[in-house]
């Protein structure tokens, strides 16, 4: 810790992040990982490889008598060729858990995505900055600070105007969930927007989140990654992606959804294990994958590209999938009583796309975030829930 003219300088150091698997020192600082060292060895492209460094759910927690609070880092930004970029991430600043602050950093890398298919891309570097937090109230708190979800953050310093201690321990149950782009937080409007983090403040649970955009694909070293991650509640949303990117079969795809589980059970034989399947998406509800961008009208929306004929020969689509969850999950429940199944469309059905259409055709808007969080808060965290204290 090093003092200068009022301002403390805190190293930033694993012991005061949380909601991340691993670190990486980097010539300039900390990165947070969401997934551990042997896993991204085993990554086989670059949209995973970007999608775990992204820290969604990954926050600082310190407590401190601070006013005044600067971190400075380098994001590394990511825009598509043709595109409008989009708005700096935003840092949210949470004071005893509720949200007190919000900060950007302009500039840093940028990361310029030139085929949304092939996911090549141009990296362009840019200068590190500071996110800047004034006017904060005085006396002891627990300060989080949440990284932006969809940015890659190397972590550079922490400055503060009082002294900055580890967060004690919040005594929540830690709750893992894995999912795709949507749990992940595309269209989110800011890191505790994302819907697993709105679940997770109304359930009182801390949060992991292995939310991967266009990677929820049952890879084993994410299976493992689980397995081997301390957790008092464990989801796992599976589906939309293994349609889209058109990678499976049935046949393939109902024993790696049984391999998947048994690698989470190795490490968690008795954690309540909650199997979402796919929110609804009307363009692959009867129409398999792949999923193809569509560029008309200067935005990015998505078309399903796939023959529904071809469902009678194992091609997937959502509705074929939510079925065989429901059935494998039955199956299991047998000899798994903490094993439970949740229909997608619970959290985001008919009624809910009336209200908040998806703007892209797969992702929800803002609004759509908080609907999917207040449901799923309520149907798992809620009285009779899966993940309710008294089932716990």
């Amino acid at each position: 810790m090093n003092t200068e003219h009022g301002t403390i300088t805190t190293p930033v150091t694993a012991d005061i992040l949380r909601g991340h698997l691993d670190v990486e020192a980097t010539a300039h600082g900390l990165l947070p990982h969401r997934l551990p060292a042997r896993a991204r060895r085993q990554i086989p492209d670059s949209r995973l490889a970007v999608a775990e460094a992204q820290p969604s759910g990954v926050r600082l927690a310190f407590r401190t008598r601070a006013t005044v609070i600067e971190l400075d880092t380098l994001p590394t930004k990511r825009v598509h060729r043709g595109l409008p970029a989009p708005a700096d991430g935003v840092y949210d600043l949470l004071v005893d858990g509720r949200l007190a602050a919000q900060a950007t950093v302009p500039g840093g890398n940028v990361r310029t995505i030139t085929d949304l298919v092939t996911q090549s891309f141009e990296l362009t570097e840019g200068p590190a900055g500071t996110a800047r937090f004034t006017g904060l109230p005085a006396g002891d708190k627990d300060v989080e600070i949440w990284l932006p979800h969809t940015e890659i953050t190397e972590l550079i310093a922490l400055r503060t105007d009082a002294p900055v201690e580890k967060a004690p321990h919040s005594g929540r149950r830690v709750w893992l969930h894995h999912g795709s782009s949507i749990s992940h937080g595309s269209n989110a409007a800011h890191p505790t927007a994302v819907w697993p983090a709105l679940a997770a403040a109304r359930g009182g649970a801390e949060l992991v989140n292995l939310g991967f955009g266009g990677s929820a694909l049952l890879d084993p070293f994410t299976a493992r990654a689980m397995r081997d991650t301390p957790a008092d509640l464990i989801s796992v949303k599976v589906g939309i992606n293994v349609v889209n990117a058109d990678v499976m079969r049935l046949r393939a795809f109902s024993p790696a959804v049984h391999g998947f589980l048994d690698t989470i059970r190795e490490g968690h034989p008795a954690t309540p294990l909650l199997v979402v399947s796919p929110l609804l998406c009307p363009i692959q509800e009867d129409t398999p994958g792949p999923l193809a961008p569509d560029f008309a009208g200067g935005t990015l929306r998505f078309k399903a590209t796939g023959d529904p004929a071809e469902r009678a020969a194992g091609r997937l689509t959502l509705d074929v999938i939510r079925a065989e969850l429901a059935r494998i999950v039955e199956q299991r429940a047998a000899d798994d009583p903490n094993l439970h199944y949740l229909d997608g469309r619970d959290l985001y059905g008919e009624r809910d796309y009336a209200e908040f259409p998806l703007p892209d055709e797969v992702h929800p808007d803002p609004a759509g975030h908080r609907r999917i969080g207040e449901n799923f808060a309520r149907l798992a965290f809620g009285d009779g829930g899966p993940f309710a204290a008294e089932a716990g």
